[in-house]
């Protein structure tokens, strides 16, 4: 049955997708998403709480990565874009953030089928 939210398997998906997305960098593109799907995975079996309570923990589990990442590239643009003036800096920062968050949205969805089957496999 769909309970409350286990912040527990939700955290321990997101640190071993963190985790897998940095050994993920050796292959661009794929190894982001193997480990969106892993840290989904990881959240829906350790939340044991059927296919719903896995799509709905292995999602935050990548909505968080996808926070993470906006959190870090975000200023890093205003940064890379601020000696060409505040308002290049602002656009910047505002397209990276779009841009973080339409990724995310798709890390998050993959992660959520991910979960929906650790959760069934729970």
């Amino acid at each position: 049955m769909f309970g409350m939210t286990d912040w527990r398997a939700v955290t321990v998906g997101f640190l071993v997708g963190v985790v897998a997305a940095l050994f993920g960098l050796l292959l661009p593109g794929v190894g982001q998403a193997a480990a969106g799907l892993l840290a989904g995975f990881v959240a829906g079996y350790l939340a044991d709480d059927g296919i719903l309570g896995g799509v709905w923990h292995g999602l935050l589990a990548g909505a968080l990565g996808a926070i993470l990442l906006a959190l870090l590239l975000v200023p890093l643009a205003a940064l890379l874009a601020s000696p060409f003036g505040p308002v290049a800096s602002a656009l910047g920062g505002a397209g990276t953030f779009v841009a973080v968050s339409a990724l995310g949205l798709l890390f998050a969805l993959d992660s959520a089928v991910a979960g929906a089957v650790g959760g069934l496999l729970a």
